[in-house]
């Protein structure tokens, strides 16, 4: 008998007939082992926030936060998302480069811990809000630093970017604080890059943030209460590419952070986590609908795409390369053939797998596109086609619970109105 892929227990083929496909299945084990490895082998001071940007599933987050994460928000919606979650306000930072009046509002209404300020003028505006709401804004200042980074997939920072604020501009202000009646300057905030794969880049990183924060603290006058390095751990997805060994970063990083906490005790250290956290946990399914040739190549056509999982096309590398893509219900099945895996959309960028090797393959199989837990359907144009958002499926303690269910038709259409222009057909 053909072996399927299964989580905790649940045979794909029985979720698949259960909740329909395409879905997104999470596996709830995975998730609280991930954020309780990192809990425990990472220094005690170092606060875990789960960037809701990964994956803003509530129940994901929820799941997190049930383990010891905190939350990194950029949205009004995330930031609503994350307190529904259970997270409090004081655990929750606020950051992204174009924030709105309404964002901002909030964010010092409710009490976060720290919006993250991006530039000079959001500067004004935060301190302009919180004036308006009778409070003071805890702000802390996103660096551009003018360092090289080093080991990132996608680089953030020491190039031009729309995020933060260079080291430089920031150093030839003057202090900052002194002019603003409504705002606490309370911290730095550096994020270097994502899907970092070198534990030795994370600390060199590191030790070099914790300088620049100090640096950044004494020039403006403001007693350094947060600093957050950051994070962009990455997983391997690629050939070639091997996952982030955990305990060795830890043992270059926890004596970096101990030495840090020891001469500022008063000082909250963060990691932003996102990707990490989530991106093994989840498999993208789809069921095959044709198989076909063309020009000699084979064609597998599925009933779900690129519009469910943009990552999947390679989007931010400059080289198309396959996520891990695999037969799910036959498992144990040997690759023979090359197949692309393509979707029910009208383009031909619609492709998961371009010349994946897989078993051959059958009208009626599941594929799964594996390492899909982070940047699935909220990151895809989930609108293209009218085909909608995905069912999101949560499996925990052996028993499966659907997350979020998959947009219908009318989902789609209850928010478009019909004008009622002269000569519409009645």
């Amino acid at each position: 008998m053909t072996a399927e892929f299964q989580v905790q227990g649940q045979d794909v083929s029985v979720l698949a007939a259960r909740f329909g496909t395409p879905l997104y299945l999470y596996d709830g084990d995975a998730l609280r082992q991930r954020i309780t490895d990192v809990r425990e082998l990472l220094h005690p001071r170092l606060e875990v926030f789960y960037s809701l940007k990964a994956n803003p599933n509530v129940s994901i987050c929820a799941l997190l936060h049930a383990h010891g994460a905190k939350a990194e928000v950029s949205s009004l919606t995330e930031l609503r998302t994350a307190r529904r979650a259970g997270v409090r306000p004081e655990d929750i930072i606020f950051l992204g480069p174009g924030k709105s009046r309404a964002e901002l509002a909030e964010c010092i209404g409710s009490g976060v811990h720290a919006v993250i300020c991006e530039s000079l003028s959001e500067l004004k505006l935060i301190d302009e809000v919180a004036g308006e709401l009778g409070r003071t804004a805890p702000v802390a200042l996103r660096v551009n630093p003018s360092f090289e980074v080093k080991g990132s997939g996608l680089t953030m920072g020491g190039k031009p970017r729309q995020f933060g604020m260079d080291e430089a501009q920031l150093l030839a202000e003057p202090p900052l604080g002194k002019d603003l009646a409504h705002t606490r300057l309370m911290g730095v905030q550096v994020y270097m890059g994502t899907r970092i794969l070198s534990g030795s880049a994370v600390v060199e990183n590191t030790r070099q943030i914790l300088a620049l924060a100090l640096r950044m603290a004494e020039h403006h006058g403001f007693e350094l209460e947060l600093v957050d390095i950051g994070g962009g751990l990455g997983v391997a997805y690629f050939p070639g590419e091997q996952d982030l060994d955990l305990a060795e970063l830890a043992e270059g990083l926890n004596p970096v952070l101990d030495a840090f906490a020891r001469a500022h005790p008063a000082t909250r250290l963060v990691m932003e986590l996102g990707r990490y956290l989530v991106a093994e946990s989840g498999t993208y399914v789809a069921r095959v609908r044709y198989t076909k040739t063309s020009l000699g190549e084979n064609f597998a056509v599925v009933d779900g795409g690129t519009n469910h999982h943009m990552a999947a096309v390679g989007i931010g590398s400059f080289v198309k390369r396959n996520f891990p893509i695999r037969l799910l219900n036959r498992w144990d099945e040997e690759p023979t053939e090359s197949w692309n895996v393509t979707g029910p959309l009208c383009t031909p960028n619609d492709t998961l797998g371009k010349k994946a090797s897989l078993p051959p393959v059958r009208e009626g199989d599941l594929v799964g596109v594996l390492r899909s837990g982070a940047y699935g359907p909220s990151a895809s144009p989930v609108l293209f086609l009218s085909h909608g958002h995905p069912a999101e499926v949560l499996v925990l303690d052996g028993q499966a619970h659907v997350v979020r269910e998959p947009d219908e038709c009318e989902d789609l259409m209850r928010k478009q109105h019909l004008h009622p222009f002269a000569g519409a057909a009645g």
